[in-house]
């Protein structure tokens, strides 16, 4: 009986820990943007957080960085092809290594972010070349072409999905004819299901892993749907037709928000955003909500509380800040600050990077007004500052370019 405890409580433990194997991925854990630290500055000095190293010799990237092992990873440009480039906790580069073909064409700088799975580093290329890595070492473990293998296809600035990893699977949506989303086995890299196709391009999205319903699904958005994913065999569960919704050019790139059985889309160029929410069984879904206030470029959102927080899109080289109410889609402000850009969150605040100048705002997150507590600027020749921040253990870490900054927002 003694031995069938241990066992049943071993085989708990794991079904319990399942769903978060993941170390570091794109916009934290969860792809929320809300990052779980406290005791965090609410204001900080006038010439900003204290800084407590800085690195300018990257190769060129607009991906943000991941944190584990003690380690900062993060991609950039080497000649014709992404490297993933390992440093140590101040900035020293540790390994770099080339991974798969870049974008060459307009704005090539490398843009997908690595995901940390135990010890092992996943990421995607431009050119839809997916790789794996032994995290610490630097090993290759295993390298495929999987857009080109599977017939996808290409938007007019390439692909920058950011790998989700989950139940022993790598997901990618290449998309084209042949399928929309593939898995593989996240250690060997040999496909497991390629799902039907739905006859659309990919976007330039991250997909979201949510579990409701009794059932976990992949959310993603191709160029003209929303789709759910089955991650155990591929099945399509459900689509909503996203592409309805744009006036302007059909370019995806946010990863969306999920809340309890909700799911919120938004894209730049006057597409408008959606409310979405799951049947009970997470088998379809239905519209809830419409706004046009809040497109966002390419900056990501956030929900923090009730309301959603993010920067829309005027022009490419404009866009104010916007807060919505999550259950019903109204702004409860729209507000100009310098210039749109990326925002996260953190202990109750708003981290608003905005990408025209490299400003940095520290913001209450309350839904009465755009309040700025702190600002400070990036220490950089030129934008466009795209790189989303990241927060780990009590440190702002700010990508621009071949550059990264540390700033300790510790109390």
């Amino acid at each position: 009986m003694k031995n069938l405890f241990l066992l049943l409580t071993v085989w708990l433990l794991l079904q319990s820990t399942s769903f978060s194997q993941v170390l570091s991925e794109w916009r934290g854990i969860g792809r929320t943007g809300v990052y779980s630290e406290t005791g965090l500055l609410k204001e900080w000095p006038k010439d900003g957080p204290p800084l407590l190293w800085s690195i300018s010799n990257l190769p060129v990237g607009n991906s943000s960085v991941a944190i584990a092992h003690n380690m900062i990873f993060t991609t950039g440009l080497e000649g014709d092809n992404d490297a993933v480039v390992a440093m140590d906790m101040k900035g020293k580069i540790i390994w770099q290594k080339p991974f798969g073909r870049a974008w060459t064409q307009s704005y090539p700088d490398s843009r997908a972010t690595p995901t940390i799975d135990g010890d092992y580093l996943y990421i995607s290329s431009g050119k839809g070349d997916l790789a794996c890595f032994k995290a610490v070492s630097g090993d290759l473990v295993w390298e495929r072409k999987i857009s080109e293998e599977y017939g996808g296809t290409y938007g007019r600035w390439g692909l920058a999905e950011s790998l989700i990893v989950f139940d022993g699977k790598v997901f990618f949506t290449p998309g084209g004819n042949e399928t929309t989303m593939v898995a593989l086995d996240k250690l060997t890299g040999k496909t497991i299901w390629k799902s039907k196709s739905l006859k659309d391009n990919p976007s330039y999205t991250s997909p979201l892993l949510v579990d409701y319903g009794g059932r976990k699904t992949i959310v993603n958005v191709t160029e003209n749907y929303i789709i759910g994913v089955n991650p155990a065999d591929g099945e399509i569960i459900w689509t909503f037709e996203f592409g309805s919704y744009a006036t302007g050019r059909n370019n995806n790139i946010n990863t969306p928000l999920f809340s309890d059985g909700y799911i919120y889309v938004t894209s730049g160029y006057d597409h408008k955003c959606v409310m979405l929410k799951l049947s009970d069984d997470a088998s379809s879904v239905s519209l809830v909500w419409v706004d046009d206030v809040l497109d966002v470029h390419h900056g990501g959102a956030v929900k923090v509380g009730n309301y959603i927080y993010g920067s829309n899109w005027i022009r490419n080289s404009m866009g104010n800040w916007v807060c919505l109410n999550w259950e019903t889609g109204k702004a409860m402000y729209e507000k100009k600050w310098e210039n749109k850009g990326s925002i996260i969150s953190a202990d109750g605040m708003l981290y608003c990077y905005e990408e025209k100048s490299g400003n940095i705002a520290l913001v209450e997150a309350t839904p009465e007004d755009f309040r700025i507590v702190s600002t400070f600027q990036i220490d950089a020749k030129r934008g466009p500052y795209w790189a989303h921040p990241v927060i780990k253990d009590g440190i702002l870490y700010v990508r621009h370019r071949e550059s990264i900054w540390a700033f300790n927002i510790k109390k």
